[in-house]
């Protein structure tokens, strides 16, 4: 087996480069100073190491518009991409000063005009200034957010196969879903098989709920046992390659407790479904996603109705406590979107239903195909 830490494939950087390039063309910055991980990795194509927690801010990558050359923090060469010589590596510090010099010596760093930084830190705030010396700082991160909200086709298919290991893994879980076992179970078979499918990251907490039928967002307290009639969702989501693949489904035990209002409340999923399929086009606002659950009579839940996937976070977020947020954007081909769709009813349960939807120059495209319960 393999050891070795490998960068990403080159047309997989490159064409995210280009947009990261071209995005800084658009935004006028001369440089570029990232120290966000998933920026980083965007640029440069080198795989960080798996961090918890938090760190603080640090110039971790340097792209420099008119040449296209990246400079990069690492102490060794091992996972830095080809295209990023030794030469153009600096090493970590605990003197912020070291950095400052580091960042001196890159070509065009005296003369930059507009530098921008995706995040900073009060100290880095009072120091970039004499790294670029002729530069006004500006925030970068609108920039980094331009570039990665629309995927390349090469990303598309990183998408697809992270996807495609989340729902080996959900097919394994409901494969298991019985009377008396218990959500822990139903999730460690569930991570069990993406890490079979060689991905041991998985992108949320939650894996599976059994749904309530008292309370509309809440799940069941309890020892987890699952039993006849519960509604259990799954939400199966991994970081496969850094890019997240999540699909959400919903099935009943045993056909549900009620068959006929179980097989209502899946209608109803059905049709708000039809009605946010709708909304994902091209030049479509995204409160056109929250205005389906409007449509379709049923409230907006508490998690976002759809978010960007792609390397980490990515825009947009299309949520009931963001509608102004939501009434500036507009869907365009090439995002890719979780979008959730969540109906309940009382005494019955929830049925949520995830789907990974690109949009295309015509419409969207489902990149999920898990099944769904029917009776």
């Amino acid at each position: 087996m393999a050891t070795e830490v490998l960068p990403d494939d080159r047309a997989l950087r490159s064409g995210r480069r280009e947009r990261a390039l071209a995005h800084m063309e658009a935004h006028d910055l001369d440089v570029l100073v990232l120290g966000r991980s998933a920026n980083v990795r965007y640029v440069t194509g080198a795989r960080g190491l798996w961090t918890a927690g938090t760190h603080p801010f640090a110039p971790a990558c340097v792209v420099v518009r008119a040449t296209g050359t990246i400079h990069m923090l690492s102490t060794w060469d091992e996972g830095i991409p080809d295209d990023i010589p030794h030469e153009q590596l600096y090493g970590l510090t605990w003197n912020p000063m070291n950095w400052v010099t580091a960042l001196q010596g890159i070509e065009g760093a005296a003369t930059a005009r507009r530098v921008g930084t995706d995040t900073i830190s009060p100290t880095f705030a009072q120091l970039l200034p004499y790294a670029f010396p002729a530069a006004e700082l500006v925030d970068g991160e609108p920039a980094m957010r331009a570039a990665r909200r629309v995927k390349t086709a090469e990303e598309v298919v990183a998408l697809r196969e992270a996807i495609g290991v989340a729902e080996t893994g959900l097919a394994k879980a409901v494969a298991e879903l019985r009377p008396g076992v218990t959500e822990g179970e139903l999730s460690g078979v569930l991570l069990e098989a993406a890490a079979a499918g060689g991905v041991t990251t998985p992108s949320a907490q939650e894996v599976v709920w059994r749904t309530s039928r008292d309370h509309r967002w809440r799940r069941v307290d309890g020892d987890g046992r699952v039993s006849p009639g519960d509604l259990v969702a799954f939400t199966a989501g991994v970081v496969a390659g850094g890019y997240i693949g999540e699909v959400g489904r919903t099935w009943p035990v045993d056909g549900g407790g009620n068959a006929g209002a179980t097989r209502a409340l899946y209608q109803r999923w059905d049709e708000l479904w039809a009605l946010l399929s709708d909304a994902c086009r091209p030049g479509a606002q995204a409160s056109d996603l929250l205005a389906a659950y409007d449509t379709a009579g049923e409230p907006l839940p508490p998690m976002p109705v759809a978010r960007g996937l792609g390397l980490g976070f990515d825009t947009p977020v299309v949520a009931s406590g963001l509608p102004a947020t939501a009434a500036e954007e507009r869907l365009e081909p090439g995002m890719v979107l979780a979008v959730t769709g969540y109906v309940w009813e009382e005494g019955v349960g929830a049925v949520l239903g995830r789907e990974a939807v690109l949009i295309t120059p015509d419409g969207s495209e489902l990149l999920t195909s898990s099944p769904f319960w029917r009776p």
